[in-house]
C-alpha cells in the first residue's frame, strides 16, 4: 500500500488543488513500486529501475533561463550560456505549470538539501510530476535523515516534463525549458524529463550564491581523500579520466562531480552520483556497475533482446545512458562528504594533439590560465563530422553552468590556492608520439603512477626541465613511467613537426582567452600575460 500524506501548508504558495494526491516523501521501494505501476520504467535483472526520458535524453543548454530580476541584473554574465528571462513571463509560466500538475491525479515531493558542509547548507524542495524523477531527486540530493541541520535557504524544483510551452506566448526558445529565478527561489522546468536538469538546475544556482556570498569556490569535479587527510581535486571535461582516477581504492571518495571549497573544507553538493554507463563493465569501472542494484536508476539504456539485461554497449538511444544512485552505494565513499581543502588539485586534458606533457607543475597563474580555458579535444568519430582532433573548451571546467564571469571563479582559485599553498597539476591522459591516428594514447598505467607520484610527493622532490613552449614545469623522473614519455618532443618522429603543432595549440588558448578579455580587471590580464 502506497502512504500519501495531504497537501502540506507550504506548498498552499503554489495553489494545488485539494483534490490532488500528494505524494509527499516517499521511500526507494515505494517510488520504484510506483514508477512500475504507472508504466515509467520497468526493473532490470540486476534490480534497477529502468526508465526512458524521452525526446531528451540530455540537457539543452539553449533553453536553460536565469530571470533578469535585481538579484541578477548586474551580477549575471549574460550571453549565450546565461540567456536572459522575463519575470512577467516566468509568473505566466509558473501558473500554466500549476493548473497541468493540477489536472494529474497525483505528483511527488521531496525535501532534500544541497552541501554537505553546514555552513553553506540550502534546503530543496522537488515537485515532479513522476515518480522516477522523485528516485533521482531522494538520490542526488543530501537526504534529511543522513544529515544533521537545516539549510539557510529554501528553494523549490517544479519540473513537469509533460507540460509543453508555448515560444510564441511564453517567451521560451521551443516547447522544453529550465529557468531559474533566484527572486521567488524557483527552478521551473518543463517539456522534458531528463533528470540532469533538475540537478544541473541546482548546481547553476550554487555557481550563483556560494562565490557572491560565502566567497565559497564552486567546482566541476570529483574529489578524493587519503589516508593522511589529503584531499585531491579533479577537474576534467568528458573523457579525460576524471572519474576513472578518482575512483582510487586506496582513497576515499568525497564525490564524483560537484563540490565546494570553503574556508576550511571541500565538500559535496550531492548526496548520490549520476554516471555515465556506456560501455560499462565490472572490469572497467567495478564500483559504478556495482551500483547497479535495487533502487539504482538506469536512464535510456537498452536489454538484451527479449530479456533484462542491459546491454551497456547499446547506444540506439543515446551514448549518455546514466545511473542515479545514493553515494552509500560505492563501497569507499566518506560520510559525510566533506574533506579537508585540497593538497593537489589535478586538471585533466586529453590532448587529441598529442603536444601537452603527461604531467606538468603549475603556478598559480598558469593555474588560472588552464582552468580559464578549460581545455580538452574532441577525436574523430566521437561526433558527427569530426573527422580529424579538434580542440574544445569549457570555461572553469563548466562553462553551462556558470551564471558569473569565469573571472569571478578563476580569481577564487587564484587566491585560494596562494593562501592553502596547493599544488597545482595539468595532466595529459590522451595522446603521445603524435596527434591522433599518429600517435598512441597514454597508458593508463603511466597517468596512474603519475597521479600517485604527486598525491605522495615523489614528484616534488625531484627534478623538473622547462617546456620550451608551453613554458610549463615537466618533472625528469617519475617511478613507473619511462622517461622518454615525460617530455613529449622526445616522443615524436619530427621536433620541427611538434614544435608547429605546440605552437597552433598555444595560440588556441591565447584565442580562445580573447573572448573574455573585454571584461577582464586589468589585475587578471597581467597576471595572465594578456595584453592589457
Amino acid at each position: 500500500m502506497i502512504r500519501t500524506k495531504i497537501q502540506e501548508p507550504n506548498l498552499v504558495d503554489f495553489q494545488f488543488s485539494k483534490n490532488l494526491v500528494i505524494n509527499h516523501q516517499l521511500s526507494v521501494s515505494e517510488l520504484v513500486e510506483k514508477a512500475i505501476q504507472r508504466g515509467e520504467g520497468k526493473l532490470a535483472n540486476s534490480g534497477a529501475l529502468a526508465v526512458d526520458t524521452g525526446t531528451f535524453t540530455g540537457r539543452s543548454p539553449k533553453d536553460r533561463f536565469i530571470v533578469d530580476d535585481d538579484i541578477t541584473h548586474e551580477k549575471v554574465y549574460w550571453g549565450d550560456i546565461n540567456i536572459a528571462f522575463s519575470g512577467q513571463k516566468f509568473d505566466q509560466l509558473e501558473r500554466k505549470v500549476i493548473s497541468y500538475l493540477n489536472s494529474k491525479n497525483e505528483i511527488f515531493v521531496r525535501e532534500g538539501m544541497a552541501c554537505a558542509d553546514e555552513k553553506y547548507r540550502i534546503n530543496i524542495k522537488v515537485i515532479t510530476e513522476h515518480a522516477f524523477q522523485n528516485l533521482f531527486a531522494h538520490h542526488l540530493f543530501l537526504r534529511p535523515e543522513d544529515s544533521l541541520g537545516q539549510g539557510h535557504e529554501d528553494w523549490t524544483i517544479i519540473a513537469a516534463p509533460g507540460f509543453m510551452a508555448d515560444p510564441e506566448t511564453d517567451g521560451t526558445r521551443q516547447s522544453n525549458f529550465s529557468i531559474l529565478n533566484f527572486t521567488k527561489k524557483i527552478i521551473l522546468i518543463g517539456g522534458t524529463a531528463y533528470t540532469g536538469e533538475i540537478k544541473k538546475g541546482i548546481f547553476s544556482v550554487l555557481n550563483f550564491l556560494l562565490p557572491v556570498q560565502h566567497h565559497v569556490l564552486p567546482m566541476h569535479c570529483s574529489a578524493n581523500i587519503g589516508i593522511n587527510d589529503d584531499t585531491a581535486i579533479f577537474f576534467g571535461l568528458s573523457g579525460t579520466g576524471k572519474t576513472t582516477l578518482s575512483a582510487d581504492p586506496d582513497r576515499l571518495l568525497i564525490g564524483d562531480d560537484e563540490h565546494g571549497w570553503g574556508e576550511n573544507s571541500v565538500f559535496n553538493f550531492e548526496g548520490g552520483c549520476y554516471a555515465k554507463c556506456v560501455d560499462l563493465t565490472p572490469e572497467k569501472e567495478p564500483e559504478i556497475y556495482n551500483a547497479i542494484k535495487f533502487g539504482s536508476l538506469l536512464e535510456n539504456i537498452n536489454f538484451i533482446e527479449n530479456g533484462r539485461e542491459v546491454d551497456f554497449s547499446d547506444t540506439k538511444k543515446t551514448e549518455n545512458t546514466r545511473v542515479a544512485y545514493p553515494i552509500n552505494y560505492i563501497k569507499n565513499a566518506i560520510s559525510p562528504s566533506v574533506g579537508n581543502v585540497p593538497k593537489n588539485i589535478f586538471f585533466l586534458t586529453a590532448d587529441a594533439f598529442g603536444v601537452l606533457p603527461p604531467i606538468s607543475k603549475l603556478t598559480k597563474a598558469q593555474a588560472m590560465f588552464y582552468f580559464i580555458v578549460g581545455y580538452t579535444a574532441k577525436v574523430a568519430g566521437t561526433e558527427t563530422g569530426i573527422n580529424e582532433p579538434q580542440a574544445t573548451f569549457s570555461a572553469c571546467f563548466g562553462k553551462a553552468f556558470l551564471p558569473l564571469h569565469p573571472q569571478t571563479y578563476a580569481e577564487l582559485l587564484g587566491e585560494k590556492i596562494e593562501k592553502y599553498g596547493v599544488n597545482v597539476w595539468l595532466v595529459n591522459t590522451g595522446w603521445t608520439g603524435g596527434a591522433y591516428g599518429v600517435g598512441k594514447r597514454i597508458k593508463l598505467s603511466y597517468t596512474r603512477s603519475i597521479i600517485s607520484a604527486a598525491l605522495n610527493e615523489s614528484l616534488n622532490r625531484g627534478e623538473f626541465i622547462k617546456h620550451p613552449i608551453f613554458d610549463l614545469q615537466m618533472p625528469s623522473a617519475c617511478v613507473g613511467v619511462p622517461s622518454n614519455i615525460l617530455n613529449p618532443r622526445e616522443t615524436w618522429d619530427s621536433e620541427h613537426l611538434y614544435d608547429s603543432k605546440a605552437h597552433d595549440l598555444m595560440n588556441s588558448f591565447n584565442k580562445h582567452l580573447q573572448q573574455y578579455e573585454s571584461v577582464m580587471s586589468i589585475e587578471l590580464k597581467s597576471l595572465l600575460s594578456l595584453p592589457v
